[in-house]
């Protein structure tokens, strides 16, 4: 752990200002995913929107996100990394801005899939600046990327309930300004891109291509069903607890905090003490108690209860984000890239939460405002299975070289996948 802190410490100091405007942004981007939470009842109230189409801000932002797995690294390869990067910015600049005057629902949404968009061609390649900018090694480049992730994911509630008390489309406004800054600072600071021969060429078809390994196949199936889990929490706790945006937005302040804490201190010590494959079933069956909880909550008409169980489900959140992606990894072999056989995983993995987002309302129409959890805990069931499955077709095949499919450390970019994905 000192070790940890040293390092943390050491990331912070006598950074160039192409890192800080990078993570500046980075931060704002993050934020866009929980920004919308603490303001679902008031968006449902002034749009008389049904839970259904407030549920597709969620669905749609998550869906354009699967399809951009596939287009991102293309587009970074295509155009040059600061180009998408740029992109991206302008994309959430745009849609979120315009999202403060939306008239109807049905304008938030379309106005979201151009977010996702945009969020994706960002996320995609901020990475890449921050680590070949930073000072000093890659892990301090990755510890400096992680802040920005459990910032935004944390400031992204709170700025929302702020904003959401004086009206729901001071949130939009706020965020598109920041983000304004953050793309004008990108703009004028971060060096230009070199010729298109220096960039690794990629291919669309690559990470779908990945996925003909059965291992990381049922893995990645394993995480789509988690994170269907995991997304709802974010798109139907909110509507489940009915609270205003001030009280709603400091529960996820605290599932954000928790998550980002999770995954960097909580984490690494449950990989030694069981495993990391062990470590993620634990983590899934302890969300699969977190989602009954949320359940029985709505049930007995418990807000506290709900509240409770969104917070605490950012302990395993976190402790999943850095394990479960170098789960799925060890199931690959030596001759597909790290990186596509992880954007083949994203891929699935947010098929799962743009699915789970748009069925969370049609589930509580049809069983019962507490049928979303139930179903959520059911997740997390299969998800397990999937490990254990993918578990028995690992071990009746060699793992890839280097690769220790029960390993009790975390590799310094476990954390950093997981965030990149999230």
């Amino acid at each position: 752990m000192a070790e940890h802190d040293h390092s943390l410490t050491e990331a912070f100091k006598d950074q160039p200002r192409t890192v800080w405007v990078t993570a500046f942004a980075a931060v704002i981007a993050f934020m866009g995913i929980g920004l919308v939470d603490p303001i679902l009842n008031s968006i449902a109230e002034a749009l008389n929107a049904p839970h259904e189409k407030l549920t597709l801000l969620f669905g749609v932002y998550m869906g354009v996100q699967v399809v951009a797995m596939l287009v991102t690294g293309w587009a970074a390869y295509r155009f040059g990394p600061k180009r998408t990067l740029s992109a991206g910015l302008a994309c959430i600049v745009v849609a979120a801005g315009v999202s403060a005057f939306a008239d109807n629902i049905d304008q938030l949404i379309a106005l979201r899939v151009i977010w996702g968009l945009g969020n994706a061609l960002f996320i995609a390649t901020a990475l890449a600046f921050i680590v070949g900018q930073a000072r000093g090694n890659q892990h301090g480049a990755i510890l400096l990327y992680e802040a920005a992730l459990g910032a935004g994911l944390a400031v992204g509630p709170l700025l929302g309930a702020v904003l959401g008390e004086w009206s729901w489309r001071a949130p939009f406004a706020g965020t598109a300004v920041l983000m304004l800054i953050g793309a004008v600072l990108c703009a004028m600071l971060l060096p230009p891109d070199g010729p298109a021969s220096e960039r690794q060429p990629v291919n669309l078809l690559d990470p779908i291509k990945a996925l003909r390994n059965k291992a990381l196949l049922i893995n990645s199936i394993g995480s789509a069903f988690y994170t269907g889990a995991l997304f709802t929490v974010i798109a139907w706790a909110p509507l489940a607890m009915g609270l205003r945006p001030i009280y709603a937005g400091m529960i996820f302040f605290g599932w954000g905090l928790l998550t980002a804490l999770a995954g960097v201190f909580i984490a690494p010590g449950v990989a030694r003490a069981i495993g990391d494959r062990a470590g993620v079933v634990s983590a899934i069956s302890g969300y699969a108690v977190v989602m009954a909880l949320a359940a029985i909550g709505v049930l007995t008409d418990q807000v506290w209860l709900i509240s409770l169980a969104v917070v605490i489900s950012g302990i395993p959140s976190g402790i999943l984000n850095t394990l479960f992606t170098g789960v799925a990894m060890s199931a690959t072999d030596s001759t597909t890239p790290r990186s596509v056989a992880s954007a083949g995983y994203s891929f699935l993995r947010w098929m799962g939460a743009a699915v789970s987002a748009i069925l969370v309302a049609y589930l509580a129409e049809w069983f019962g405002g507490a049928a979303p959890f139930w179903f959520a805990a059911g997740y997390c069931g299969v998800a397990v299975l999937a490990i254990v499955g993918s578990n028995l077709i690992g071990s009746s095949r060699s793992a890839p070289a280097g690769v220790n499919q029960n390993q009790h450390t975390v590799d310094d970019d476990a954390a950093l996948t997981g965030a990149e994905e999230f």
